[in-house]
């Protein structure tokens, strides 16, 4: 797809992240890696150590974002907005770089035993917590086993742990009950793994405040933003600038109109339809590369007729994807019928469902309980786009049998319905995601922790399951080609694109990286004189 010329600080990373599990299997075997520097993990300041031409220290950064978190708890939120927050208050013990490749955090080492069972990490010194308690590895071993046992959010990324134990304050020794190759992911993948302070969770409401070792503190929580102050004790470099003001700007005109006016420094609530034009504005630097990231509607199967997969194959035959990516993006975005976008050495080419209106009737008046078949289609002008590609998607399936109603929600109320079940069937995407594990896995085996849709195909649990713990990766993509195309067809998920990240910020902001994952690090940034 022809992006066109792009102004300010590109980044075109995303085919790096096609590595991405060779780097976490990489570690096995008994090998050791050693990576202790400093600048390495997410608190480095190599971005600013490039840009000291006109930019100055000090100052707060005000950054204009969509949505508005849900809560402060990093084990418990799965709402994006949120991590645009933790992202630059929480570390982890390990973090992905621009380039996809894992670099040390809280974790400066780390080895895996020949059978690839036990990986041993050795935790950094002279580490604090923003409420000036020393990090060690009890808190390691609290915070993993807080989302075991309480069966968190990400509860499913431990599925394969037999054990997590400290045997000094700066070792971790995690054991496995079979290899996992994607365990660096799914311990440093995103902030959702946080390390947290031993107690914490009892002692303190993780949803309204946060105690991290990251560049930032939390301090101040209003109904339309979020400020964060410099942490002058971090591990890593100090941020440059003193503060982060973070602004709820739902109407990406509104955030664009910040942009020029000099309100906000930087954003990535930018109106898709205006990418073109913003390439040759003085007032903006944009920054667009593709992501990791994938946008699909889900059927919830426990209601009729979501439950027939005959049902949902006539609704994937009955819409244009085509259509609704230029209605949602504009061109930013690549139409896709899986999950992983085509930069990645995981993509597979599979696209079963042609629009063929035809065939989508037929199918759906011999599974319909009704005549049209009335739909609701929950959706959140917290990102407009599912609100453009509802209105596509409506019109699409309104000749095809399906009478849609669009339920558009505030993305907490979303958010809730989607957790109970409340819902024919919804719009959303999955954000940042790194290795296969993390795009299918949760989201289609049968009792995932992100299976909201209700999906469930023992072949495919099978699959995942044994991809999971396949270390040679040709036979794990192939494992992974299996299960996706499974998905596909039974409609588990009816993917519908890969976007573009887009962001833009105010000419002279110096040290910012756009990356593929779209995680938001304002440590190095640089605001203009």
């Amino acid at each position: 797809m022809n992006r066109g010329k792009v102004r300010g600080h590109t980044v075109g990373h995303v085919a790096a992240l096609a590595v991405i599990a060779l780097v976490s299997a990489g570690c096995g075997g008994g090998d050791d890696v050693d990576l202790d520097d400093p600048a390495g993990g997410e608190g480095g300041g190599d971005a600013a150590d490039g840009g000291n031409g006109g930019g100055s220290d000090g100052g707060t950064l005000v950054a204009a974002i969509s949505a508005q978190p849900d809560q402060f708890d990093p084990h418990k939120t799965q709402a994006y907005a949120s991590f645009q927050v933790l992202e630059n208050v929480y570390d982890t013990l390990v973090v992905p770089d621009a380039e996809g490749e894992f670099q040390p955090s809280l974790a400066t080492e780390w080895t895996t035993s020949d059978d690839g069972l036990t990986w041993t990490f050795t935790l950094r010194e002279a580490v604090t917590f923003h409420d000036g308690s020393a990090f060690d590895s009890a808190d390691v071993v609290y915070s993993y086993n807080r989302i075991i046992n309480e069966q968190l959010a990400n509860a499913y990324r431990f599925a394969s742990v037999a054990s997590i134990d400290a045997p000094d304050p700066q070792t971790v020794a995690i054991t496995l009950t079979t290899p996992t190759p994607a365990l660096l992911d799914n311990i440093g993948g995103f902030k959702g793994m946080a390390i947290i302070p031993e107690g914490s969770a009892e002692a303190t409401d993780l949803a309204t405040t946060a105690v991290g070792t990251g560049p930032f503190t939390l301090e101040d929580v209003g109904a339309n933003g979020v400020t964060l102050s410099r942490y002058d004790d971090y591990w890593g470099d100090p941020a440059l600038v003193d503060g982060v003001e973070f602004q709820y700007v739902s109407e990406p005109a509104a955030a664009l109109t910040a942009l020029r006016s000099g309100d906000v420094h930087w954003t990535d609530n930018v109106p898709p339809q205006d990418i073109e034009g913003l390439q040759d504005d003085d007032q903006v630097e944009l920054g667009v590369t593709p992501s990791v990231d994938y946008w699909y509607l889900a059927m919830n199967q426990a209601r009729p007729p979501f439950d027939n997969r005959d049902f949902r194959r006539g609704v994937a035959f009955g819409i244009d994807r085509d259509e609704v990516t230029e209605a949602a993006r504009f061109g930013a975005a690549t139409t896709n019928q899986t999950a992983i976008p085509e930069q990645s050495r995981w993509y597979h080419e599979y696209a079963p469902f042609e629009h063929d209106p035809d065939q989508a009737t037929q199918l759906i008046e011999q599974t319909a309980a009704q005549s049209p078949q009335p739909m609701g289609l929950m959706v959140t002008d917290e990102y407009p786009e599912t609100v453009q590609a509802a209105q596509v998607i409506q019109a699409q399936l309104a000749e095809v049998g399906v009478e849609v109603g669009i339920e558009q929600e505030a993305f907490a109320t979303w958010l809730d319905r989607q957790a109970a079940g409340d819902y024919d069937a919804f719009l959303l995407g999955w954000l940042g995601n790194l290795d296969p594990f993390g795009f299918y896995h949760a989201q289609h085996v049968c009792e995932g922790t992100s299976n909201f849709q209700g999906y469930c195909n023992p072949e495919v649990d099978e699959l995942l399951n044994q991809a999971a713990a396949e270390t040679d990766q040709d036979a794990r993509k192939a494992l992974y080609d299996q299960a996706a195309e499974l998905i596909v067809d039974d409609v588990s998920y009816l993917y519908l694109y890969n976007p573009d990240v887009v962001q833009a910020w105010v000419p002279g902001l110096e040290g910012y990286e756009v990356r593929a994952d779209k995680a938001i690090n304002f440590e190095t940034v640089r605001l203009p004189e």
